[in-house]
């Protein structure tokens, strides 16, 4: 599941006319870098809602399959629960597409970590650190054993596997993944691994530069 529904505020005026992981970096679509790392995976759906109608139009012809959410938003969790019915079975990976990647790529590192007998959610962070781009502080603390924590100097990337049960649980129609990561938490089954490669952070105009510059550098 990628999620390329938001209205990119962040983006000033690159966002007024289309959605964010419209916007080209380095030559190709945010969407499509983030397209990239799934390939071999048998089913990906996006989610759109601001500009619903470009998405749908990038993504004619291909593979992909769109799950439109209207007439609002539905934000991560609520716009996760209402495509279910269009993804293959739980666990599933998600992924935002407004940051960029320089190493292995980060769903097969996932992939290699996932232990489903006592995690509910994987999470792929990066130390404050490493967080190109990035302006906000930390997510997370992530213990020895690897559990998460909340606030600390571990940044969030955008990718992770979870499990969907405890989204029916929810009884608003949009709300925030934050909701279940919070309940995972609580019961010790939310779990995070470290990205060793580079990443940065693409929500905002000026990281824009900076994730071509990355790049670059490979």
């Amino acid at each position: 599941m990628l999620f390329a529904a938001g209205f990119g505020t962040r983006m000033g005026a690159l966002t007024a006319e289309r959605p964010k992981p419209l916007i080209p970096v380095a030559g190709k679509a945010l969407l499509d870098h983030a397209l990239a790392l799934t390939d071999g995976i048998a089913t990906r759906v996006v989610n759109a809602h601001y500009h619903a109608e470009q998405i749908l139009a990038h993504l004619s012809g291909t593979d992909v399959t769109v799950s439109v959410e209207t007439p609002g938003i539905l934000d991560t969790g609520g716009g996760l629960r209402h495509a279910l019915p269009k993804l293959g079975p739980d666990p599933l990976y998600t992924l935002n597409p407004d940051a960029l990647w320089s190493g292995p790529n980060p769903l097969d590192l996932l992939a290699r970590a996932w232990e489903p007998d006592r995690m509910d959610a994987l999470l792929l962070c990066v130390p404050t650190g490493r967080a190109i781009g990035r302006k906000d502080p930390g997510d997370f603390t992530l213990a020895p054993d690897g559990r998460l924590s909340r606030a600390g100097d571990m940044v969030y990337t955008g990718a992770q596997i979870l499990k969907t049960d405890r989204l029916h649980g929810i009884a608003e129609t949009a709300f925030s993944l934050n909701v279940i990561w919070s309940q995972m938490a609580a019961d010790n089954r939310l779990f995070g691994a470290v990205y060793p490669g580079k990443w940065c952070d693409v929500g905002h105009p000026e990281g824009i530069a900076l994730a071509e510059r990355m790049l670059g550098d490979v």
